[in-house]
């Protein structure tokens, strides 16, 4: 075990020196925007009361690699599959690259493989959240349309 501040626990995750999953890097990110526990806390203090929606990432499967579609982004389905009874599986032949450069309203994890995620938001988080901070573990630059 080893106490690592978030933006610590990024940078360990992008030289591979660990490893979590795509849903504990956006709340990495999403925790890169305080500085401090009091300042967490505070932010958590005042906004417990607001709510909070139920959330299930939808699987992208492109040509070279995946997208996690959250709730809010352009491509996330109306009817998501929350139980996973009925095997929806979305796919396309474009690459990572030209989706992103198609799209306009985000709010997703790229994966190219299991130690290169980025995520991208452009969307007003809900219930008065914060979003993550975009990180990405790469080069490689979607930022023209955000």
């Amino acid at each position: 075990f080893q106490w690592s501040s978030p933006p610590e626990a990024i940078e360990r995750f992008k030289s591979q020196e660990i490893w979590f999953p795509p849903p504990q890097f956006y709340e990495f990110c999403r925790l890169c925007n305080f500085s401090s526990l009091r300042e967490l806390q505070q932010f958590s203090s005042a906004r417990a009361l607001e709510g909070c929606e139920r959330w299930m990432p939808v699987m992208l499967s492109a040509a070279d690699g995946f997208i996690q579609l959250l709730p809010g982004d352009e491509l996330y389905p109306e009817d998501p599959d929350y139980t996973g009874e009925k095997k929806t599986i979305m796919s396309t032949d474009k690459k990572v690259e030209d989706l992103m450069k198609e799209g306009g309203i985000f709010h997703r994890i790229v994966i190219k493989d299991i130690n290169n995620l980025a995520v991208y938001v452009n969307i007003q988080a809900k219930y008065k959240h914060i979003n993550p901070l975009m990180i990405k573990c790469d080069n490689s630059d979607y930022n023209s349309r955000l």
